[in-house]
Formats: C-alpha cells, sequence, structure tokens
C-alpha cells in the first residue's frame, strides 16, 4: 500500500479528506479564486488567480473564471484572451465559447460573437443561458431580428420559471415592433421578479411613461434571481 491510499478501514469522510489533502493545489487555487469572485471581490480573485494559471498554464477552470472576472472588470480584450485559451483547452464546453462570444459584442466584433453563441447551443442544446447569449448576440448586431426572438422564446421554453428569459423574450418582441407581445412578456419577467429596475424601465418605456435611454453600464444589481455575483457589463444578461 503506498502512503496516498487509503486504508481498508477508513471512512468515507476520512477518506475524501486524505483525497483534498493531496489534490492538485492549482484546483484550490482556483478554488479561492471564485469564492473570492463570487463574494464581490474581482480584483482579488484575478490576483489569486494569475499565479494558478502561471503555474498551470492548462488548467480550462482556471481560463473559463478568469474570462468571467475580467469581464465583471470591463476589462473586455483580456477576457476575450482568456475565453479563447478555455475554448482550445476544452473545446467541449460551452462556457467559454458563450464569455467569447459575449467579449467579441462588447467589442462590436458582431459576426464572430453571433458564431461563437451559436456554437454554444450546438454544444449543450438545452441550455438557456445559451439560446439567451444568441439573441443578445443578434440583439446587439440588429439584425436577423426574428432569429433573436426565436433564440429568446427557446430560452423560455427550457426554462419558464426564469424572469430573465422572459425580459429577453420582450425585448427582441419590442424590437420587431410586437408591442403588445412584449408588453406581455415584460410583465411576466416582473411578477416574476417585481423589484428589477431594468425590466420595470422597459416596460415604462413601452408604456410611454418614461423616455427610452441610451445603454450605459449600470451596476449593483442583483441580476435577474441570480445570487450576488461580481457587478455584470450588461445588466441585461446573464453571466455564463
Amino acid at each position: 500500500m503506498t502512503e496516498l491510499a487509503p486504508s481498508p478501514g477508513m471512512t468515507a469522510s476520512a477518506a475524501d479528506a486524505s483525497a483534498r489533502a493531496f489534490a492538485d493545489p492549482s484546483d484550490l487555487g482556483v478554488a479561492r479564486a471564485a469564492a473570492l469572485f463570487e463574494h464581490m471581490q474581482p480584483e482579488k480573485a484575478a490576483e489569486m488567480l494569475h499565479p494558478v494559471l502561471a503555474g498551470r498554464p492548462d488548467s480550462a477552470p482556471g481560463w473559463i473564471l478568469m474570462a468571467r472576472i475580467r469581464l465583471a472588470l470591463d476589462q473586455v480584450e483580456p477576457a476575450l484572451d482568456a475565453a479563447n485559451r478555455a475554448v482550445e483547452l476544452a473545446p467541449e464546453d460551452p462556457r467559454p465559447l458563450a464569455i467569447a462570444s459575449r467579449a467579441l459584442t462588447l467589442l462590436g466584433r458582431h459576426e464572430e460573437a453571433m458564431s461563437m453563441a451559436y456554437r454554444a447551443v450546438i454544444v449543450e442544446p438545452k441550455n438557456p443561458l445559451w439560446h439567451d447569449r444568441v439573441a443578445w448576440a443578434l440583439l446587439a448586431a440588429d439584425r436577423q431580428l426574428g432569429d433573436a426572438e426565436q433564440a429568446a422564446r427557446t430560452a423560455v421554453g427550457l426554462d419558464p420559471n426564469e424572469a430573465h428569459y422572459y425580459f429577453t423574450h420582450g425585448v427582441t418582441l419590442a424590437a420587431l415592433g410586437h408591442v403588445d407581445q412584449a408588453r406581455q412578456a415584460l410583465e411576466t419577467s416582473l411578477r416574476l421578479e417585481p423589484e428589477n429596475p431594468v425590466a420595470r424601465h422597459r416596460l415604462d418605456v413601452l408604456n410611454g411613461a418614461a423616455q427610452p435611454v441610451v445603454e450605459k453600464k449600470k451596476r449593483g444589481w442583483r441580476l435577474f434571481g441570480r445570487k450576488e455575483q461580481a457587478k455584470p457589463v450588461r445588466p441585461e444578461e446573464f453571466r455564463p
């Protein structure tokens, strides 16, 4: 028996503890950085993760996390670089594809953003997040709005209890000029998430009670039913 193997009488919890003790230290570093990120400390998370990735440049989870952190810090080019590294390491994982798509949208590279979003859907077609990303990629590009509405509708069908997907559907319907249907979708979103100011403002604009504003970064709102996360670059979207 080697010193790393559990003894025959070792309990399951003790065996788990032994395995954790000899786990790859880079995994622990990624986990600690992720905890900092989830506690709204993206700068500290990036600082902790940087040496981990320097020592383990083949860590796909590490690069995915770094991409998310860079997006939260509005560092879009580094976010795209990190996402692309993760795509190379884990082409079967839809998350870096979606993160790359979002970064490309923010950079105005819409054709690439749409392509990456569709690739995420192909990898995991039953996840509503990726259909939602397709919808926002098309909306940002201001093209194929019918396809954007279809993607948003698909996300609603896959998760009919999530307020955000009705919000996206409402935005796509409004872009198509279907005001009554858009109003219904936004009202449904607000029934599920009554205090969301982004959805409320969109509905007020449709009802003529508010003026549309140039889209800008909005901070500090807990994103559509998600637990506390780092501040989003685009509050209209879920972050993968």
